[in-house]
Protein backbone atom coordinates (compact mmCIF):
# COMPACT_ATOMS: atom_id res chain seq x y z
CA UNK A 1 0.00 0.00 0.00
CA UNK A 2 1.33 3.85 -0.82
CA UNK A 3 2.02 5.56 2.81
CA UNK A 4 1.15 8.93 4.17
CA UNK A 5 3.92 10.67 4.04
CA UNK A 6 3.42 11.47 7.29
CA UNK A 7 4.46 10.62 10.94
CA UNK A 8 1.87 11.78 13.61
CA UNK A 9 1.00 11.31 17.51
CA UNK A 10 -1.84 10.66 19.75
CA UNK A 11 -3.14 12.93 22.61
CA UNK A 12 -3.21 9.55 25.34
CA UNK A 13 -2.72 6.25 26.36
CA UNK A 14 -4.82 5.24 23.59
CA UNK A 15 -6.52 5.96 20.17
CA UNK A 16 -9.71 8.08 20.54
CA UNK A 17 -12.59 7.30 17.86
CA UNK A 18 -11.84 10.26 16.27
CA UNK A 19 -7.95 9.97 15.85
CA UNK A 20 -8.65 6.15 15.08
CA UNK A 21 -10.91 7.90 12.07
CA UNK A 22 -7.91 9.76 10.79
CA UNK A 23 -5.40 7.99 10.73
CA UNK A 24 -7.37 4.92 8.63
CA UNK A 25 -7.64 7.82 6.25
CA UNK A 26 -4.09 9.33 6.45
CA UNK A 27 -2.55 5.79 6.27
CA UNK A 28 0.63 7.60 7.61
CA UNK A 29 4.09 6.16 7.59
CA UNK A 30 4.46 6.41 10.73
CA UNK A 31 4.18 7.16 14.69
CA UNK A 32 5.87 8.93 17.60
CA UNK A 33 5.19 8.37 21.29
CA UNK A 34 5.84 11.18 24.07
CA UNK A 35 5.89 10.54 27.62
CA UNK A 36 2.27 11.55 28.04
CA UNK A 37 1.03 8.54 25.78
CA UNK A 38 3.32 5.78 28.39
CA UNK A 39 2.10 4.82 31.78
CA UNK A 40 2.58 0.87 31.53
CA UNK A 41 4.23 -1.52 29.61
CA UNK A 42 0.97 -3.73 28.90
CA UNK A 43 -0.84 0.23 28.16
CA UNK A 44 1.70 0.82 25.58
CA UNK A 45 1.71 -2.14 23.48
CA UNK A 46 -2.08 -1.45 23.38
CA UNK A 47 -0.96 1.45 22.34
CA UNK A 48 0.99 0.14 19.46
CA UNK A 49 -1.71 -2.16 18.40
CA UNK A 50 -4.15 0.43 18.00
CA UNK A 51 -1.61 2.24 15.49
CA UNK A 52 -1.14 -0.26 13.45
CA UNK A 53 -4.73 -1.36 13.03
CA UNK A 54 -5.78 2.43 12.38
CA UNK A 55 -2.94 2.79 9.78
CA UNK A 56 -3.26 -0.45 8.10
CA UNK A 57 -0.26 -1.80 7.75
CA UNK A 58 2.74 -2.84 10.23
CA UNK A 59 3.76 0.78 10.67
CA UNK A 60 6.96 2.45 12.40
CA UNK A 61 6.87 3.27 15.67
CA UNK A 62 9.29 5.96 17.03
CA UNK A 63 10.13 7.09 20.22
CA UNK A 64 13.18 10.05 21.48
CA UNK A 65 15.15 7.49 23.79
CA UNK A 66 18.13 9.31 23.50
CA UNK A 67 19.13 8.86 27.30
CA UNK A 68 19.59 11.35 29.86
CA UNK A 69 17.41 14.30 28.96
CA UNK A 70 15.54 12.95 26.08
CA UNK A 71 14.07 9.58 27.21
CA UNK A 72 10.19 9.31 26.83
CA UNK A 73 10.21 6.05 28.51
CA UNK A 74 11.45 6.13 32.88
CA UNK A 75 11.66 3.77 35.69
CA UNK A 76 10.40 1.18 35.79
CA UNK A 77 9.67 0.82 32.20
CA UNK A 78 13.29 1.56 31.11
CA UNK A 79 17.21 2.46 32.80
CA UNK A 80 17.83 5.90 33.15
CA UNK A 81 20.63 6.48 31.17
CA UNK A 82 23.25 9.30 31.46
CA UNK A 83 23.83 12.13 28.96
CA UNK A 84 25.19 10.47 25.98
CA UNK A 85 28.26 13.15 26.17
CA UNK A 86 28.75 12.30 29.92
CA UNK A 87 28.73 8.09 28.95
CA UNK A 88 31.27 8.92 26.16
CA UNK A 89 33.44 11.04 28.11
CA UNK A 90 33.52 7.99 31.02
CA UNK A 91 34.26 4.91 29.03
CA UNK A 92 37.30 3.39 28.36
CA UNK A 93 36.20 1.97 24.97
CA UNK A 94 33.35 4.26 23.81
CA UNK A 95 32.47 2.91 20.42
CA UNK A 96 32.02 -0.42 22.33
CA UNK A 97 29.87 1.41 25.42
CA UNK A 98 27.93 3.38 22.99
CA UNK A 99 26.76 0.32 20.95
CA UNK A 100 26.37 -1.88 24.08
CA UNK A 101 23.78 1.08 25.52
CA UNK A 102 22.08 1.11 22.30
CA UNK A 103 21.13 -2.63 22.08
CA UNK A 104 19.99 -2.34 25.65
CA UNK A 105 17.31 0.42 24.68
CA UNK A 106 16.21 -1.33 21.74
CA UNK A 107 15.76 -4.44 24.05
CA UNK A 108 13.67 -2.57 25.73
CA UNK A 109 11.45 -0.52 23.02
CA UNK A 110 11.33 -3.80 21.10
CA UNK A 111 9.61 -5.42 23.79
CA UNK A 112 6.79 -2.68 23.82
CA UNK A 113 6.06 -2.44 20.14
CA UNK A 114 8.22 0.16 19.49
CA UNK A 115 10.45 -0.45 16.28
CA UNK A 116 11.94 2.58 15.90
CA UNK A 117 14.57 5.45 17.91
CA UNK A 118 15.48 8.60 17.26
CA UNK A 119 19.15 7.82 17.51
CA UNK A 120 21.67 8.38 16.81
CA UNK A 121 22.98 12.19 17.09
CA UNK A 122 25.55 12.41 14.48
CA UNK A 123 25.32 16.13 15.29
CA UNK A 124 29.29 17.36 16.00
CA UNK A 125 29.54 19.57 19.46
CA UNK A 126 31.60 22.45 19.46
CA UNK A 127 32.59 25.14 21.94
CA UNK A 128 29.04 27.29 21.07
CA UNK A 129 26.50 24.09 20.90
CA UNK A 130 23.38 25.52 22.73
CA UNK A 131 23.15 23.49 25.85
CA UNK A 132 19.65 21.84 24.81
CA UNK A 133 22.26 19.52 22.54
CA UNK A 134 25.78 19.69 23.71
CA UNK A 135 25.12 17.70 26.02
CA UNK A 136 23.34 15.01 23.76
CA UNK A 137 26.03 14.71 21.27
CA UNK A 138 28.85 12.54 21.16
CA UNK A 139 32.07 14.50 21.19
CA UNK A 140 34.00 17.28 18.91
CA UNK A 141 36.09 15.15 16.16
CA UNK A 142 34.38 14.43 13.05
CA UNK A 143 35.64 10.60 13.15
CA UNK A 144 34.98 10.16 16.42
CA UNK A 145 31.30 11.03 16.10
CA UNK A 146 30.70 9.14 12.99
CA UNK A 147 32.12 6.10 14.55
CA UNK A 148 30.34 6.73 17.62
CA UNK A 149 27.04 7.10 15.78
CA UNK A 150 27.51 4.17 13.81
CA UNK A 151 28.21 2.03 16.72
CA UNK A 152 24.63 3.16 18.55
CA UNK A 153 23.17 2.34 14.81
CA UNK A 154 24.39 -1.18 14.99
CA UNK A 155 23.19 -1.47 18.62
CA UNK A 156 19.67 -0.83 17.50
CA UNK A 157 19.53 -2.32 14.47
CA UNK A 158 20.85 -5.49 16.17
CA UNK A 159 18.08 -5.11 18.34
CA UNK A 160 15.16 -4.86 15.68
CA UNK A 161 14.79 -1.36 16.27
CA UNK A 162 15.36 1.36 12.80
CA UNK A 163 17.75 4.31 13.68
CA UNK A 164 17.01 7.85 12.77
CA UNK A 165 20.01 9.79 12.93
CA UNK A 166 20.14 13.25 13.28
CA UNK A 167 20.07 16.45 12.43
CA UNK A 168 20.72 16.23 9.30
CA UNK A 169 23.45 18.31 7.53
CA UNK A 170 24.36 19.10 11.08
CA UNK A 171 22.98 20.81 14.01
CA UNK A 172 26.02 21.41 16.22
CA UNK A 173 26.64 24.77 15.64
CA UNK A 174 23.61 26.10 16.35
CA UNK A 175 23.41 28.33 19.82
CA UNK A 176 20.12 28.35 19.91
CA UNK A 177 17.11 26.11 20.76
CA UNK A 178 15.43 25.53 17.42
CA UNK A 179 12.10 24.35 19.58
CA UNK A 180 11.88 27.97 20.40
CA UNK A 181 13.70 29.85 17.72
CA UNK A 182 15.46 30.20 14.20
CA UNK A 183 19.00 29.37 14.66
CA UNK A 184 21.66 31.13 11.80
CA UNK A 185 24.61 28.92 11.06
CA UNK A 186 27.38 31.65 9.90
CA UNK A 187 30.32 29.36 9.23
CA UNK A 188 31.31 29.15 5.37
CA UNK A 189 30.55 26.22 3.47
CA UNK A 190 34.47 24.54 3.27
CA UNK A 191 33.76 24.50 7.00
CA UNK A 192 30.74 22.80 7.09
CA UNK A 193 31.24 20.66 4.73
CA UNK A 194 34.75 19.76 5.69
CA UNK A 195 33.14 19.30 9.68
CA UNK A 196 29.38 19.03 10.37
CA UNK A 197 28.20 17.60 6.88
CA UNK A 198 31.22 15.54 6.93
CA UNK A 199 29.85 13.12 10.23
CA UNK A 200 26.19 12.16 7.96
CA UNK A 201 28.41 11.65 4.57
CA UNK A 202 30.12 9.02 6.55
CA UNK A 203 26.43 7.49 7.81
CA UNK A 204 24.99 7.43 4.40
CA UNK A 205 24.40 4.13 4.77
CA UNK A 206 21.90 4.54 7.36
CA UNK A 207 18.11 3.64 6.71
CA UNK A 208 16.60 7.41 8.37
CA UNK A 209 18.21 10.80 9.06
CA UNK A 210 15.70 13.26 10.33
CA UNK A 211 16.35 17.02 9.27
CA UNK A 212 17.60 20.18 10.99
CA UNK A 213 15.54 23.25 11.59
CA UNK A 214 18.57 25.40 10.87
CA UNK A 215 19.41 28.08 7.88
CA UNK A 216 22.99 27.70 6.84
CA UNK A 217 23.81 31.32 5.66
CA UNK A 218 26.46 29.95 3.34
CA UNK A 219 23.82 27.95 1.19
CA UNK A 220 20.62 29.10 1.10
CA UNK A 221 18.31 31.66 3.41
CA UNK A 222 16.10 28.82 4.25
CA UNK A 223 15.83 26.52 6.88
CA UNK A 224 17.13 23.12 5.74
CA UNK A 225 13.83 21.60 6.33
CA UNK A 226 11.93 23.92 3.63
CA UNK A 227 15.16 24.21 1.56
CA UNK A 228 15.52 22.41 -2.07
CA UNK A 229 19.26 23.82 -1.74
CA UNK A 230 20.47 22.06 1.51
CA UNK A 231 18.28 18.81 0.37
CA UNK A 232 20.29 18.69 -2.76
CA UNK A 233 23.26 18.99 -0.59
CA UNK A 234 21.86 16.08 1.31
CA UNK A 235 21.34 13.31 -1.35
CA UNK A 236 23.83 14.41 -3.64
CA UNK A 237 27.20 15.99 -1.98
CA UNK A 238 26.21 13.73 1.32
CA UNK A 239 25.03 10.71 -1.13
CA UNK A 240 22.19 9.78 1.38
CA UNK A 241 19.48 8.10 -0.30
CA UNK A 242 18.08 6.82 2.94
CA UNK A 243 14.86 7.86 4.05
CA UNK A 244 14.33 12.02 5.41
CA UNK A 245 11.65 13.08 8.00
CA UNK A 246 11.45 16.23 9.10
CA UNK A 247 12.24 17.66 12.80
CA UNK A 248 8.91 18.26 14.21
CA UNK A 249 7.41 21.24 11.92
CA UNK A 250 5.33 22.15 14.85
CA UNK A 251 8.79 23.60 16.31
CA UNK A 252 8.96 27.68 16.29
CA UNK A 253 11.93 27.92 14.02
CA UNK A 254 10.15 26.76 11.02
CA UNK A 255 7.02 29.79 12.25
CA UNK A 256 9.86 32.88 12.52
CA UNK A 257 8.21 35.79 10.80
CA UNK A 258 11.20 35.69 9.45
CA UNK A 259 10.37 33.16 6.64
CA UNK A 260 7.32 35.03 5.64
CA UNK A 261 9.59 38.00 4.44
CA UNK A 262 11.37 38.26 1.35
CA UNK A 263 14.72 37.75 1.47
CA UNK A 264 17.35 40.20 0.46
CA UNK A 265 20.41 38.18 0.70
CA UNK A 266 21.87 38.84 -3.59
CA UNK A 267 23.03 34.88 -3.20
CA UNK A 268 23.75 31.72 -2.13
CA UNK A 269 27.66 31.13 -1.08
CA UNK A 270 27.16 27.72 -1.45
CA UNK A 271 25.72 28.02 -5.04
CA UNK A 272 23.91 30.27 -7.29
CA UNK A 273 22.28 33.44 -6.68
CA UNK A 274 18.38 32.34 -5.70
CA UNK A 275 15.92 32.80 -8.54
CA UNK A 276 13.35 35.82 -7.59
CA UNK A 277 11.32 34.67 -4.52
CA UNK A 278 13.60 31.67 -3.21
CA UNK A 279 14.26 33.69 -0.37
CA UNK A 280 10.42 33.40 1.33
CA UNK A 281 10.08 29.83 2.44
CA UNK A 282 6.37 30.31 3.16
CA UNK A 283 5.61 33.76 1.47
CA UNK A 284 1.62 33.10 0.40
CA UNK A 285 1.32 29.82 2.06
CA UNK A 286 0.81 30.78 5.86
CA UNK A 287 -3.14 31.71 6.08
CA UNK A 288 -3.90 33.04 9.27
CA UNK A 289 -5.38 29.79 10.49
CA UNK A 290 -3.24 28.08 12.14
CA UNK A 291 -4.29 24.47 11.54
CA UNK A 292 -3.77 25.48 6.98
CA UNK A 293 -0.35 26.96 8.24
CA UNK A 294 1.08 23.67 9.94
CA UNK A 295 -0.23 22.03 6.36
CA UNK A 296 1.77 24.60 4.50
CA UNK A 297 4.48 23.80 6.39
CA UNK A 298 4.47 20.41 5.69
CA UNK A 299 3.55 20.91 2.13
CA UNK A 300 6.71 23.15 2.02
CA UNK A 301 9.00 20.62 3.45
CA UNK A 302 7.70 17.66 1.07
CA UNK A 303 8.17 19.90 -2.06
CA UNK A 304 11.96 20.86 -0.78
CA UNK A 305 12.82 17.23 -0.81
CA UNK A 306 11.89 15.98 2.56
CA UNK A 307 10.13 12.43 2.45
CA UNK A 308 7.98 12.66 5.49
CA UNK A 309 6.58 15.01 7.60
CA UNK A 310 6.40 14.55 11.33
CA UNK A 311 4.06 16.51 13.13
CA UNK A 312 3.18 16.48 16.66
CA UNK A 313 1.76 18.45 19.93
CA UNK A 314 -1.20 19.90 17.89
CA UNK A 315 -4.91 19.27 17.71
CA UNK A 316 -6.77 16.61 15.85
CA UNK A 317 -8.18 19.42 13.46
CA UNK A 318 -4.17 19.98 12.97
CA UNK A 319 -3.21 16.94 12.40
CA UNK A 320 -6.03 16.58 9.75
CA UNK A 321 -4.99 19.63 7.92
CA UNK A 322 -1.26 18.26 7.66
CA UNK A 323 -2.56 14.71 6.38
CA UNK A 324 -4.69 17.13 3.90
CA UNK A 325 -1.62 18.47 2.54
CA UNK A 326 1.20 16.15 2.63
CA UNK A 327 -0.95 13.55 0.90
CA UNK A 328 0.72 10.04 -0.08
CA UNK A 329 4.56 9.16 -0.50
CA UNK A 330 6.10 10.05 -4.08
CA UNK A 331 7.49 7.05 -5.56
CA UNK A 332 11.23 7.85 -4.33
CA UNK A 333 9.75 8.35 -0.69
CA UNK A 334 7.77 4.89 -1.00
CA UNK A 335 10.94 3.11 -1.96
CA UNK A 336 12.92 5.01 0.47
CA UNK A 337 10.43 3.42 3.81
CA UNK A 338 9.81 0.39 2.38
CA UNK A 339 13.63 0.76 2.75
CA UNK A 340 13.80 1.22 6.03
CA UNK A 341 10.77 -1.08 6.88
CA UNK A 342 12.85 -4.06 5.49
CA UNK A 343 15.73 -2.95 8.39
CA UNK A 344 13.24 -4.20 11.15
CA UNK A 345 15.02 -7.64 12.02
CA UNK A 346 14.19 -10.23 14.63
CA UNK A 347 16.94 -9.25 17.27
CA UNK A 348 18.99 -12.18 18.37
CA UNK A 349 18.69 -13.65 22.09
CA UNK A 350 20.70 -11.08 24.57
CA UNK A 351 22.07 -12.19 27.45
CA UNK A 352 21.39 -8.80 29.27
CA UNK A 353 23.31 -10.39 32.64
CA UNK A 354 26.60 -9.91 30.75
CA UNK A 355 25.65 -7.35 28.72
CA UNK A 356 25.30 -5.10 31.80
CA UNK A 357 28.44 -6.75 33.46
CA UNK A 358 30.30 -5.64 30.21
CA UNK A 359 29.10 -2.13 30.02
CA UNK A 360 29.93 -1.79 33.73
CA UNK A 361 33.36 -2.96 33.23
CA UNK A 362 33.92 -0.30 30.01
CA UNK A 363 31.96 2.63 32.57
CA UNK A 364 34.16 1.93 35.86
CA UNK A 365 30.84 0.91 37.30
CA UNK A 366 28.97 4.45 36.79
CA UNK A 367 26.38 3.82 33.68
CA UNK A 368 22.93 5.03 34.59
CA UNK A 369 21.96 8.44 35.46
Amino acid sequence: MRFGATILDAEGLRLTADEKALFREAAPFGFILFARNIESADQVRALCDDFRAAAGHDCLITIDQEGGRVQRLRAPLAREWRPALDHVEAASDPMRAMYLRARLIAAELHDLGIDSNCAPLADVAGAGTHPFLRNRCYGTDVADVAAIARACAEGHLDGGVVPVMKHIPGHGRSTMDSHHDLPHVTAPAEVLRAEDFAAFAQLRDLPMAMTAHLVYDAFDPRPATLSPVMMQVIRQELGYDGLVMTDDISMKALWAPELQQPEQRPSLGGGEAPSHGEGRALSGLRPDDPDMAAGAIARASLDAGCDVALFCNSSLAARAAVVEAAGLMTDAAQRRAEAALACRQTPAALDTEAVEAELSALMGGQVYG
